[in-house]
């Protein structure tokens, strides 16, 4: 089948990439198109796996021959063709772990505009030399205070934390800040053999003792004769001296152990550091000005009142004032004017992050590309969905085709173009139900989209329930918060609300095991189960020890002296030896991500073939990693350790997951819902407080519904359910809602409005009670 190049459709023919079934479909290029269905049912393998990975695998046919070696291991996309198809750019929900360093200035380019304006039109002392804008970056080391390399801060200690107890001697244990064990005892032995009173309370020992012991950088050795008991070996050694607040300090920055970092870090403050004021630059950088100010000074500034003070100055300067503006334009357009350039990226939400990374394309001024997008309203209120429709619009007012992937029903109805795939999850999913104007979605039978995207009639009321107590937290002032205090009802389900920035995440952050009334905490939240295709469905539940313990019961393998090891993919054995029992190796790109492809020598079954020999019921330890949770809730029907975890894995909608799918490979909402039913299986025992921060994000109504249905079960038991929610479904069904505001980062931080939800809904300043009106009944 030929087309003409002006053909105006993207056409994909038999496209089977994951569940989906030899699909067929065409989507207009130049409209918002929207993909939708339950989740899992295949429309992001239709999106991302097959659209956006065919225009990725195109643009590496451009490059060099010996990169290209490289990527054709990594596989195209399951697809017969794909016709009509531009190049594309993807943007999504990345939950990567940015650095400390990184920060909103660097992830939007906003901070290299910016230094160019302080190198080509700052105002220098007279008779400074011009300095490189790398010379205004605390990430160079041009421009980093020496001090503190760049971080702003230092961490030092004192006395008083490396000795709480002044009363005891050195030999009792009076430095707390050094190690246990044998290595405790080597410092004090070496202290003794120094000369050092070891045996005298602290507080009397003379002040400059107390400091050398303590602070000195000196390390000096010396020949230590130990006392160990009479029936051991004497034997004397060479051993060096380190001072409690260098070992401190040694353990803070250099070691891999957790709980040692979090130990030495009990000993530790931090402080602005006393050279650039935590302001992270050299002198020389930051005696420069722009209207009066240092970049450091402007840096932390919100973008919308940064965006005001860039006027005036020379030619030069207005050029570049100029092109600062109109980079800031779009981010505030997208509601986060409250950011500062300084603000580090790991304090962002994800739906901060997404749309930074949006207005960055926004300015870029590609034309004639397809955007597609994970989910943009993910953690947006419906108050700056209508912004993210505009600045959608934009992009295909500029001459591009946006596909976006979304459950947002604000966002759907927002569309050109509908692509409805299910109709359920996995293997019960894979078809594409409906492609056209999303009008028409509504003959569609087997649709689960259209039963809520044309059903606008608020749900039933439900009786609220009094609450059993009140926990109480605060005067909190942490972030944007300035001495708020809140009371969260006991043996009830509340929901907090308000715009992105406006204090929710610091809020709930506040709620510990330390509260009286909170007997047990769970967080769960949307963090990674795990950071290697490694980690798994099966292994993160436990159900794995489940399985293995099944294979090793067999016959095949207690003829062969097979154990329960034998059957991990993580141990020398019963592994592949190729990829280790990854599945995949791991192909260094040099221009790019790395990325990984089938291993081949085992084509991703992880073990050898030995191993695959032994079978239960049929199938071979690879064959039951490859069923769904569905599917294995069957084949383990009779297993009652099994039956237990696959049950709660389906009761909170994951059917469709494969045990064995990588954890790399699970979404956020994904991975929160593994863990949620990790804790439903476990038993519960006694009063629990559930904590949770957006549960519905990539979530379908449909799969909301079965969610919400356990979370109300969870407080029907008798415990305690927090959620930070935008979806105002969710808040209508809360007995009790705080909502902060009324604005993001300096406009927010206040509660509004807390109630149940026919209060709030009538609250007069609150940008969440228009929206929660219209779905009350």
């Amino acid at each position: 089948m030929h087309h003409s190049p002006h053909d105006p459709f993207v056409r994909v023919r038999s496209a089977r990439e994951h569940n989906l079934k030899g699909v067929d479909v065409d989507v207009p290029r130049d409209v918002l198109a929207v993909f939708t269905g339950v989740s899992g049912s295949g429309k992001s393998s239709l999106a991302f796996g097959t659209i956006y990975a065919e225009a990725q695998r195109r643009y590496f046919e451009s490059v060099a021959p010996y990169a290209r070696r490289l990527i054709h291991q990594v596989g195209a996309p399951k697809v017969g063709e794909v016709t009509g198809l531009p190049p594309a750019v993807s943007l999504q929900q990345r939950r990567a772990v940015p650095t400390s360093r990184s920060s909103v200035g660097t992830v939007t380019n906003l901070s290299n505009s910016l230094r160019m304006l302080f190198s080509r039109a700052g105002e220098y002392p007279p008779g400074a030399e011009r300095l490189d804008s790398d010379a205004f970056s605390p990430n160079t080391a041009a421009g980093a205070c020496p001090r503190c390399h760049g971080l702003g801060q230092v961490h030092d200690t004192s006395e008083e934390l490396l000795v709480p107890d002044p009363s005891l001697s050195v030999r009792e244990g009076a430095i707390a800040a050094w190690p246990g064990a044998w290595q405790g005892k080597n410092l004090r032995d070496i202290l003794d053999a120094l000369g050092y009173d070891v045996d005298r309370p602290w507080r009397e020992l003379p002040a400059e003792q107390r400091e050398w012991i303590l602070f000195t950088d000196e390390q000096p050795v010396v020949t230590v004769h130990p006392v160990r008991d009479a029936d051991r070996i004497q034997r004397p050694y060479q051993g060096t001296y380190m001072s409690a607040r260098r070992y401190v300090l040694k353990t803070f920055s250099d070691t891999k152990s957790p709980t040692l970092r979090k130990k030495a870090e009990r000993f530790l403050v931090s402080a602005p550091c006393p050279v650039c004021g935590g302001s992270r630059l050299r002198p020389e950088a930051l005696a420069v000005t722009f209207g009066g100010r240092t970049i450091a000074e402007l840096a932390s500034l919100p973008l919308t009142d940064l965006a005001e003070l860039l006027d005036g100055g020379s030619p030069t300067a207005r050029v570049l004032t100029g092109d600062l503006k109109s980079r800031i334009a779009p981010v505030v357009e997208l509601g986060l004017g409250y950011l500062s350039l300084d603000r580090p990226t790991p304090t962002l939400s994800a739906g901060e992050l997404q749309r930074l990374r949006l207005a960055t394309q926004l300015r870029s001024g590609l034309f004639g590309v397809v955007y597609v997008l994970d989910e943009p309203s993910a953690g947006l209120h419906p108050a700056d969905t209508e912004a993210l429709l505009t600045v959608l619009e934009r992009l295909k007012a500029a001459g591009n085709s946006v596909f976006v992937v979304e459950h947002h029903l604000e966002v759907v109805r927002g569309a050109d173009w509908l692509v409805d795939v299910g109709p359920g999850a996995g293997e019960h999913g894979g078809r594409v139900l409906y492609s056209g104007p999303p009008a028409e979605l509504a003959s569609v039978e087997e649709s689960a989209t259209a039963a809520f995207l044309f059903d606008e009639a608020p749900g039933p009321a439900r009786e609220v329930r009094a609450p059993r107590g009140w926990l109480k937290v605060g005067p909190v002032t942490r972030h944007n918060l300035r001495e708020v205090t809140a009371e969260f009802p006991l043996g009830a389900f509340t929901a907090v609300t308000g715009v992105s920035g406006s204090g929710k995440s610091t809020l709930i952050g506040e709620l510990t095991e330390e509260l009286e009334g909170v007997d047990r905490l769970v967080r769960v939240d949307q963090k990674p189960i795990g950071r290697t295709p490694r980690s798994n469905l099966a292994t993160y539940t436990g159900l794995f020890d489940v399985v293995r313990k099944v294979f090793a019961a067999t016959d095949a393998a207690r003829e062969h002296g097979y154990g329960v090891g034998r059957f991990s993919f993580n141990v020398a054995g019963g592994r592949c030896e190729t990829c280790q029992g990854e599945g995949f190796v791991s192909v260094e790109l040099l221009f790019l991500p790395s990325t990984y492809a089938p291993c081949p020598d085992c084509g991703g079954a992880r073990y050898n073939p030995e191993t695959l020999r032994v079978t239960y019921r049929g199938r071979n330890i690879a064959e039951v990693l490859d069923l769904t949770v569905e599917a294995a809730a069957e084949f383990f029907a009779d297993v009652p350790a099994a039956a237990r975890s696959l049950d709660t894995l389906l009761d909170v909608g994951l059917g469709y997951l494969r045990l064995g799918q990588p954890a790399t490979e699970l979404s956020g909402g994904e991975a929160q819902r593994i863990k949620l039913a990790g804790e439903l299986q476990r038993g519960r025992r006694g009063h629990t407080l559930y904590l949770l921060d957006e549960p519905t994000t990539g979530l379908h109504p449909a799969d909301v519904e079965v969610l919400m249905d356990r979370l109300h079960g969870l407080v029907d038991a008798g415990h305690t359910v927090v959620v930070v929610e935008h979806d105002m479904t969710v808040v209508a069904g809360a007995d009790w809602v705080i909502d902060l505001g009324p604005g993001g980062g300096d406009q927010g931080g206040r509660i509004v409005a807390a109630g149940p939800p026919q209060r709030v809904a009538g609250a007069r300043d609150s940008a969440t009670a228009p929206y929660l009106a219209r779905v009350l009944p």
